[in-house]
């Protein structure tokens, strides 16, 4: 294979820069090879933020203050050839010692660093934050609360960034701190311009290619040829098999930035949301309007991870602990897979096959993801995990469930963990459906619940564990939903 290079320069802290391979050198490695070491490596996989970057991302469609979004991403995750044509800002590019940005003035003013290893990843991270469009307007007479400062600052912004040595509240108090950005602050005038263009990109090298089709029919016709090849998005699955598994794909194709993957439509029969769109961005498109997924995405890992993640690499790896899936299988969700021979739509209950295995075809990929309407009334997202943010489930139950008159119309239970691949709790909805929801119908049905799925022992939880935590899961719900359940009492 020759050696061809084609799009791969980066505007990075305004200066225009070239990346030559090698291929699956991720956006961390390539720049501290630029001389850019402030990004450290401190886990290779994601969670610990050290290494994250800022970059320009598209804003709120319509809006001439948002048309651009500083987002802070995980560079060690990011393939460097993926950043082709785009613009990164580094804690370098934001500040220097004699001329700090006011968020790296804040963090020395308050104390929040020691042996600064941590330091420009959160500084980053926080700079994201600083320039999220209408922060402090929203805060405007509001005195915060346990995870908003004063200036509207939202903790979970922070979510990704781990430190060791300093203590979290300096850190809280140098965020809480912030001002507005100036009025001639140039990262945030750059806001109301247009997000930079995704190039197609095609760059081989040490016989390997990475490939950024400029369209879905593009995209389909290299599938349709090049069957063995690893589709990448937000490429935070992806990126730890290459850091720490040593994976390295013969041909890349990255369609995280294709048109027809990144659309979000309602109309009256259902809400399609393009595969490619990242985590955050269908949070903010959705608006809390699919109140199961507002209720997935805090849980879902980190703010740093949501902003590169999607929901078609989620479904698409296969995971039967992936957050979403028991979301969308109690959503009744459908997925549109595209390949040169046309479309199909799957119904996700029909999706999985096997542990980390599908009915997708090498030669499609998903495209959309339709929820169809109306949505249940009563929803909930339970994720037990040792942690309540930024970790792996042990278990996760998805409830959407229809109840009238104190009567449950309909139930559609999504579990996660506790089988080779998501499922949904069929014989516990049917044990629902029909009785009233009271306290004793609800014992009934978590005995069922108990027994749903083949859950096994591992380092996360035991299998014992995780069945109790089934049928907890069902009482919880009741718990959550007292008007519901008095209703059912009263016609009983």
């Amino acid at each position: 294979m020759t050696d061809t290079l084609t799009g791969c320069h980066v505007s990075v802290n305004g200066e225009s820069r070239s990346f030559s391979g090698p291929l699956h050198s991720n956006a961390l490695d390539w720049l501290r090879a630029q001389g850019l070491t402030g990004a450290k490596e401190g886990c290779a996989e994601g969670e610990c933020g050290a290494c994250s970057i800022l970059v320009a991302r598209p804003g709120a469609a319509g809006d001439p203050a948002d048309r651009t979004r500083w987002t802070a991403i995980n560079a060690c995750l990011t393939p460097a050839a993926a950043l082709a044509g785009q613009e990164v800002v580094t804690a370098e590019g934001l500040g220097s010692p004699d001329d700090l940005h006011p968020v790296q003035d804040a963090m020395a003013l308050r104390g929040g660093s020691q042996c600064g290893y941590c330091t420009p990843g959160f500084i980053c991270s926080m700079a994201a934050e600083f320039y999220r469009p209408g922060r402090c307007e929203a805060a405007e007479g509001h005195p915060g609360d346990e995870e908003h400062g004063p200036n509207g600052f939202d903790l979970h912004a922070l979510s990704g960034n781990l430190c060791r040595c300093t203590g979290y509240r300096p850190i809280r108090d140098a965020a809480y701190g912030l001002p507005a950005p100036a009025a001639d602050d140039p990262l945030a005038a750059r806001r109301a311009a247009a997000a930079p263009t995704p190039e197609p990109t095609d760059l081989a090298s040490g016989g390997a290619r990475f490939l950024r089709p400029a369209g879905l029919d593009d995209a389909l016709r290299l599938l349709a040829e090049e069957d063995s090849a690893a589709l990448v998005a937000g490429s935070t699955d992806w990126g730890v098999d290459v850091n720490l598994k040593g994976r390295r794909a013969p041909l890349v194709i990255a369609i995280d930035q294709l048109p027809e993957l990144r659309e979000l439509r309602w109309d009256a029969e259902a809400v399609e949301i393009g595969a490619a769109l990242t985590l955050s961005e269908v949070e903010r498109g959705l608006d809390g309007r699919v109140s199961l997924l507002a209720q997935v995405f805090p849980q879902f890992a980190s703010r740093l991870i949501r902003n590169a993640a999607t929901l078609g690499g989620n479904l698409g790896t296969g995971s039967p602990i992936g957050d979403t899936p028991p979301a969308l299988l109690a959503l009744d969700a459908r997925l549109v897979l595209s390949s040169q021979s046309g479309e199909r739509t799957v119904p996700v209950t029909e999706y999985f096959t096997g542990y980390r295995q599908s009915v997708r075809r090498p030669d499609e990929l998903i495209r959309a993801v339709r929820l169809p309407l109306p949505l249940a009334p009563v929803t909930a997202f339970h994720k037990i995990a040792k942690r309540r943010f930024d970790d792996i489930s042990s278990v996760a139950v998805a409830f959407a469930l229809t109840i009238d008159d104190g009567v449950v119309s309909r139930a559609a239970i999504g579990l996660g963990g506790v089988a080779a691949t998501p499922i949904r709790a069929t014989a516990t909805e049917q044990a629902l459906i029909g009785r009233p929801w009271t306290p004793e119908t609800v014992r009934d049905a978590a005995d069922v619940l108990r027994g749903e799925g083949t859950p096994m022992d591992d380092h996360r939880a035991s299998s014992r564990y995780r069945s109790a935590m089934l049928g907890r899961s069902l009482e919880k719900l009741l718990a959550e939903n007292p008007a519901a359940a008095h209703a059912g009492e009263e016609m009983s």
